[in-house]
């Protein structure tokens, strides 16, 4: 009999520590960031009573934490109805990355005309307000692509295929230009005239930034970071120059509407 009790709290053990299986655990492992393990308790809660602000609360953070947006809305706006306290700090976030940006922007302001009510710190609902307004103005300037031909190559002879004017420069992979092995994501530009690269590498901040490199006889100068913005956040990679010198194409998994976004910025000459 010892050993069976002993097996059977064993199993027991095993079982809480791979998924809740009551309301307390569920909570619990809530409260610990564990959503992914909490979130089937809070599921069976909100379906057997989808009128709970809070059953309805936790179920959908933890579909927002564990990368399923659509499925927080829901349940995150009946917890709003509810006015269960921080649900629209969550419903905002789970509108903003489902692109619904204008719902995203009037959830955050209306959350922090609440905060500011029971003098409360707006910081965090701030910042995401102006990351909501920021998104709603990119998706505003996306333009339609039109695919009029396509063929598929492996990624790594990519840009042996993908052919570009003379006048336009030339694209390398990292390894290519460099003489270099290993995995590198990153991408190179040539102008035309071969005196002047831009690259990316891994920065000082661990993620790929975007540097350039003038030619100075036969070697080439340091990298030097491109300015401003660029490399602020997130990975830059694949520059691309136009034929003006000025203007500069290159994408980035930062500040973006998700995955990597193509951006453009033009050089200040005179800074």
């Amino acid at each position: 009999m010892k050993r069976k009790y002993i097996l059977f709290l064993i199993c027991s053990l095993f079982l809480c520590e791979v998924s809740a299986q009551t309301l307390e655990q569920a909570r619990t492992l809530f409260n610990k960031g564990d959503y992914e393990k909490a979130k089937p308790v809070f599921e069976k809660y909100a379906k057997s009573q989808p009128s709970n602000g809070n059953y309805n609360y936790w179920y959908g953070v933890c579909c927002l934490k564990t990368g399923e947006a659509e499925e927080a809305v829901k349940p995150l706006e009946i917890a709003v109805k509810k006015r269960v306290t921080s649900g629209q700090l969550y419903l905002g976030q789970a509108y903003n990355e489902t692109y619904r940006f204008e719902d995203a922007v009037n959830c955050f302001e209306e959350y922090i005309a609440d905060l500011s009510k029971r003098k409360k710190s707006t910081e965090e609902a701030e910042k995401l307000l102006e990351k909501s307004k920021a998104d709603l103005r990119m998706l505003k300037g996306v333009e339609d692509v039109c695919i009029i031909d396509s063929f598929v190559v492996d990624k790594a002879t990519f840009l042996h295929a993908y052919k570009i004017s003379e006048e336009s420069g030339k694209l390398f992979t990292f390894n290519d230009f460099f003489k270099t092995e290993g995995e590198h994501p990153g991408t190179v530009y040539e102008t035309e005239i071969g005196n002047k690269i831009y690259y990316s590498e891994k920065g000082e901040n661990g993620n790929l930034d975007i540097f350039s490199k003038n030619k100075l006889l036969n070697e080439w100068s340091d990298g030097r970071p491109l300015p401003g913005s660029i490399n602020a956040s997130g990975n830059a990679n694949y520059p691309f120059v136009l034929s003006d010198g000025v203007t500069v194409y290159y994408a980035s998994d930062g500040e973006g509407l998700g995955g990597y976004d193509i951006f453009v910025t033009r050089y200040n000459t005179n800074t």
